[in-house]
């Protein structure tokens, strides 16, 4: 890293990593037993990516956006999706000011830095183009004008597992724009315990337990991480080797469409990032591999020989990677 870097980012690398650890400290003393869940969230913010997270309900999705939200300092909203919520219900919408005589608009949740977008494949399509288009385009178009998001902007979308009633499959030119595809399960016993003891005491009903959480970072600090990240040092054999594994999934027996190069670009981002977390100012082999499954398994559609033997995008992945020789650098 160079001092230049270092100066235009405002924050040198050592004190990056500390406020990183920082930063997932905070989350892990809400969100219990999820720490792997909690590392690839940080991991994606710091790579300024959109994470789609897959589970059935009750689990702390929620909990989880908040917390991690309130912790980085950004502003929070959640759109809960339905078969009948409409684009403007996403981005806002024109009307008419009785008291100016003009039009106004009148900007909706997606105005935010963390959009937690639960249960997103519920909702019908044209709904769905309205968020992608925030999502690609770091923008949203209301009455044919086009207005920016503040960065950073970071998408955390959450989805039951398909085989539910009144689910959807995500189209796959929406589910790219995902850096990472997130599976959260259940909790171990022990960390059941710890949950429930911690939600129900001095709690009442429902209430989500934010109040605690304590702001380690500010959003400019945050976008000051995600320019530090860019200025990593990556081995050229590093490269390599992340387009290698890219190309395999497109001629890998049992997957019938591979990744493309977004799945390549995505996955060296998130290699810095976990590079990052481990106060490393350079990018290992075993960064890529750490983080190649929820970078990848939503970007491969295996073959239905392979669907009906009941093998899974994970499964063949990992076969895919203990096939693909890493560098030694």
């Amino acid at each position: 890293m160079t001092a230049d870097s270092a100066s235009k980012s405002k924050i040198s690398f050592n004190e990056g990593v500390a406020k990183v650890a920082a930063l997932e400290r905070e989350i892990l003393k809400t969100v219990v037993g999820q720490d792997r869940v909690v590392r690839e969230l940080v991991i994606a913010l710091l790579g300024a990516g959109h994470i789609l997270i897959e589970g059935v309900p009750g689990l702390g999705k929620t909990l989880l956006a908040r917390t991690m939200a309130q912790a980085a300092g950004s502003r929070f909203n959640r759109i809960q999706f339905t078969p009948d919520l409409m684009p403007s219900d996403v981005t806002g919408h024109g009307m008419f000011d009785m008291h100016d005589n003009q039009f106004k608009i009148r900007k909706g949740p997606v105005f935010c830095h963390i959009l937690l977008a639960d249960e997103i494949n519920r909702a019908p399509a044209k709904t769905q183009s309205a968020l992608l288009e925030a999502m690609q385009e770091q923008q949203v178009t209301i009455e044919g004008k086009s207005l920016p998001l503040t960065p950073p902007f970071l998408v955390m979308a959450t989805q039951n597992p398909i085989e539910q009633e009144g689910t959807y499959p995500l189209p796959q030119a929406q589910t790219d724009r995902f850096m990472f595809k997130i599976f959260i399960t259940y909790p171990s016993e022990a960390d059941e315990q710890k949950i429930v003891r911690q939600v129900t005491r001095n709690t009442i009903g429902d209430a989500l337990l934010t109040d605690q959480v304590a702001m380690v970072l500010a959003s400019a600090e945050v976008l000051a991480l995600q320019e530090l990240l860019t200025t990593m040092t990556v081995d050229e054999q590093i490269v390599t080797y992340v387009v290698n594994i890219i190309r395999a999934t497109r001629s890998w027996n049992g997957i019938d469409f591979g990744a493309g190069p977004r799945g390549a670009i995505n996955l060296l981002r998130a290699a810095r990032g976990s590079g990052m977390v481990h106060g490393r100012g350079f990018v290992t082999p075993d960064d890529v591999r750490s983080v190649a499954l929820p970078v990848l398994r939503h970007r491969v559609k295996l073959s239905a020989d392979m669907e009906i033997e009941g093998y899974t995008a994970d499964q063949v992945l990992t076969e895919l990677l203990n096939s693909v020789d890493a560098p030694r650098v």
